[in-house]
């Protein structure tokens, strides 16, 4: 008999470029023969770098990892503007941008740091009465939308050989490095497109041990891929952990909710354990030693 298909658990995969997040999604689910794998955040198609699949119940967790702070590597290019803020765009703007100099773009990049208004593309993701925009966008529809609140903790100028600016950036989720692009090269007086992105981090996962495809496809045929899955609690180890003792377990596979102290008033989730050292649930606080289950994984 075969192995076992493990019943959850998370793969980091360095996305190729073409590739929509979705059809890695595909792939992996006929690969696996697995019904339940989704991904946490998309990546557009001309992008590369870290894509991380969540596999059967770790698919419950996706909304931590989607929250988790994301790097990205991007190459803008002075002196071009497209409709899309990428190279995939039609041409609206082309100018010289040889006089822009590094002290002009070192003035102009404070302001894109910290917390600010940010407006997405209109060739986006985001949906409109179920219809993402970028197909509204392609037919030839008006789309207008209303900035954003967006967070960068990190915004570093990595190089600069005209036209071409390479920054990387820690942000949070929401966040658009086309919009980035644009903008910085707007500020600047020359445009600016999206040339290049490879997405380096999402949370504790990198690129540097992401699996690329080929690799993955040979794996699934041989059955090896199950040795890279990650357990779904790698999503949250940064969070405090509670250990549980047998009457908290039993009141947590029930959904009640369980008593314990923390040392740490703060924080308002942590992820819970049996004393067998089983991953049992994400708890929410309700006060300061009540903790109410906000995803059960155990099964009584």
């Amino acid at each position: 008999m075969g192995a076992s298909v493990p019943a959850a658990g998370i793969l980091n995969i360095d996305k190729p470029a073409g590739w929509t997040s979705a059809d890695v999604v595909a792939f992996i689910r006929r690969g696996t023969k697995i019904k339940r794998v989704g991904h946490a955040g998309t990546l557009d198609p001309a992008a590369t770098g870290v894509l991380p699949i969540l596999l059967g119940q770790a698919t419950r967790l996706a909304e931590y990892l989607v929250d988790a702070t994301k790097t990205y590597l991007a190459t803008v290019q002075l002196g071009l503007e497209t409709d899309t803020y990428d190279l995939d765009g039609e041409v609206v703007l082309r100018v010289d941008p040889s006089a822009v100099t590094l002290a002009a773009i070192e003035a102009v990049v404070p302001a894109f740091q910290g917390e600010f208004e940010q407006t997405p593309p209109a060739f986006s993701a985001i949906k409109r009465n179920g219809v993402p925009l970028y197909k509204l966008a392609r037919a030839g529809e008006k789309v207008t939308l209303q900035p954003r609140r967006v967070k960068v903790e990190r915004l570093d100028i990595t190089s600069y050989e005209p036209p071409f600016l390479k920054l990387e950036i820690d942000c949070a989720k929401g966040f658009y490095v086309r919009s980035l692009a644009h903008d910085i090269g707007a500020v600047l007086g020359v445009g600016g497109t999206l040339a290049g992105l490879v997405r380096s981090r999402v949370g504790a996962f990198r690129v540097e041990d992401a699996l690329n495809i080929e690799t993955l496809r040979n794996e699934i045929a041989s059955g090896a891929w199950r040795e890279r899955l990650y357990a779904p609690d790698e999503v949250l180890l940064g969070w405090q952990a509670a250990v549980l003792a047998e009457p908290n377990c039993s009141r947590l596979v029930h959904g009640r909710t369980v008593l314990f102290e923390t040392t740490n008033a703060t924080d308002q989730r942590c992820r819970a354990y049996s004393a067998d050292g089983d991953f049992l649930a994400v708890l929410r606080r309700e006060s300061s030693a009540a903790w109410r289950p906000e995803k059960v994984l155990a099964s009584s």
